[in-house]
């Protein structure tokens, strides 16, 4: 008769297992709400900082000195290819340095007579204005003179003196 309390309290656990587990609350899934997006912005990945370029190189500005000297053949003022090369670069500096008004000397050698040499030297730096006039430049930038044999850059008295002397340079 011991047995039977036993059996009852082992029965009467079985039943409240039965019971507990057929009355558990059925769960539903909890549903959630969908996540909004982040209205904070997503990290932008780190960049790396900018290398600072190095300056260009400065370039010396143009100076009236940059205007090449052209040269002339002996008792001539007609321009040749090298000289009309030479009147084209300076012909673009002008123009790029419109603030630039220049004189165009005309030069001989020591050979022939102060007269001559004065109208030689007058139509050498006439034909170089003429020629920069049709390259664009404005005639009112431009001033000539005649110096004839007067302001030699070389006293020689050969063949390659004379040369430097046939010329018209520039000058402010």
């Amino acid at each position: 008769m011991r047995l039977a309390p036993i059996r009852f309290a082992a029965l009467a656990l079985m039943a409240a297992a039965l019971l507990a587990a057929g009355c558990a609350k059925k769960t539903t899934p909890v549903q959630t709400a969908p996540v909004p997006p982040s209205t904070t912005p997503a990290p932008t990945p780190s960049t790396p900082a900018p290398v600072p370029t190095p300056p260009a190189p400065s370039t010396p500005a143009a100076s009236i000195s940059d205007l090449a000297t052209v040269h002339f053949a002996l008792d001539s003022s007609a321009l040749d290819d090298a000289a009309r090369a030479i009147l084209d670069r300076n012909a673009r500096l002008l123009r790029d340095n419109a603030d630039w008004t220049v004189t165009i000397a005309g030069n001989c050698d020591e050979r022939g007579t102060v007269e001559y040499n004065q109208a030689l030297g007058e139509r050498r730096a006439l034909a170089v204005r003429d020629y920069l006039i049709a390259a664009g430049v404005p005639d009112s930038r431009l001033k000539t003179i005649s110096y004839g044999k007067e302001m030699p850059v070389d006293d020689g008295h050969d063949e390659a003196a004379w040369a430097k002397n046939r010329r018209a340079d520039f000058s402010r």
